[in-house]
């Protein structure tokens, strides 16, 4: 099938080449500004782990400089710049932003399909960011980063992929020669320099490009509902796991190895539940023999639940969350990938 799709990823190329070729030659104009700028993107449609790595960059910055989150607010139903306030809800700015924002004190969280625009209007608000961190906006070119950061699944790294619809690239592989910082995610806890050396060579990182490895680190089940939190979860031998990302398996391998029975029900990446999904998870999870079970989403899903009544719905079940973070595979790499940072924001802020 990929084969016979081929010719149609081929023409998009021509039409991607001839999009960078008018902006590296300026025909077409990229903005760039005085705030630090700090771009967290990937070339292929999700999966590799933006959110984490934002999260990462949120709590690395914040207690050192004013920081700001700026996406394009991906499934939200307003339009333009919107600025989110304490009753905001991710049908005005989305799960990724709104998960941002309920999770993290004393940053700035806004949305807007305009990246330029958005960064203005951060500017001119009556806290003025140290930093701005563009989330998934890579492939934008009209806004000119300061510093570009592009994510590389382990498993799928952008150079063995292909672009739509032969492949999941959304963006043709030579963009990669824009980033600052290649960041290999979800790589394996322990990494030979072997495999190091293998990778870097297979992705063929410019002289100029630092490339550092991450992994997934799932922390413990929160609890979300009060039957939760009056749940043992020693005593718990199933899981019904439902969720609306882009790549579950990781997380569906983890809960594999550690509950005897994992029973998955999956959507769309950022699907927008209705009340038939609902019924759907709930009879799912009932189904679950036993006593010994509980029912587990992500962050970002419980972020699209709280639409209406749809979370109350979950009262009178065991329902967790499972928060992750991403972990540098080597402590003295890590380093160098804060003193970057820190290099970076210091003398441009």
């Amino acid at each position: 099938m990929r084969r016979l799709l081929a010719p149609l990823s081929w023409l998009y190329a021509i039409v991607l080449y001839i999009r960078h070729w008018l902006y590296d030659s300026g025909i077409v104009g990229s903005e760039s500004f005085s705030v630090p700028t700090i771009c967290i993107g990937n070339l292929s449609f999700g999966g590799t782990g933006k959110t984490p790595h934002t999260e990462y960059l949120i709590r690395f910055l914040k207690d050192k400089f004013n920081v700001a989150v700026l996406s394009r607010g991906y499934g939200r139903k307003t339009t333009g710049f919107v600025l989110a306030k304490d009753d905001t809800t991710y049908e005005q700015i989305g799960d990724e932003p709104l998960l941002y924002h309920k999770k993290y004190d004393n940053i700035t969280v806004a949305v807007d399909e305009d990246r330029p625009r958005g960064v203005s209007r951060l500017m001119r608000q009556p806290q003025m960011p140290d930093v701005v961190l563009l989330d998934d906006a890579f492939q934008h070119r009209r806004i000119k980063p300061g510093m570009n950061i592009l994510l590389t699944e382990y498993y799928n790294l952008y150079k063995k992929d292909m672009l739509v619809p032969a492949g999941n690239l959304r963006d043709i592989k030579c963009a990669a020669k824009r980033a600052d910082i290649i960041i290999v995610t979800k790589s394996p806890r322990v990494l030979l320099p072997y495999d190091k050396r293998d990778v870097i060579k297979t992705i063929e990182a410019k002289p100029y490009q630092k490339v550092f490895f991450t992994y997934i680190d799932f922390q413990g089940l929160t609890p979300v509902t009060n039957a939760a939190k009056e749940t043992v979860l020693q005593d718990m031998k199933s899981v019904y796991l439902f969720c609306g990302i882009a790549n579950p398996y990781p997380l569906e391998d983890y809960l594999k190895r550690k509950y005897n029975t994992l029973i998955t029900n999956y959507f769309g990446d950022h699907h927008n539940f209705s009340d038939a999904d609902i019924d759907a998870i709930l009879d799912g999870y009932k189904s679950v023999i036993g006593k010994s079970k509980i029912i587990v989403t992500t962050e970002k899903d419980l972020m699209r639940l709280t639409k209406h009544s749809y979370l109350n719905r979950f009262e009178n079940v065991p329902l967790f969350t499972i928060p992750i973070e991403v972990r540098f595979n080597d402590e003295k790499e890590e380093e160098i990938f804060k003193n970057l940072i820190l290099e970076y924001v210091g003398k441009n802020s």
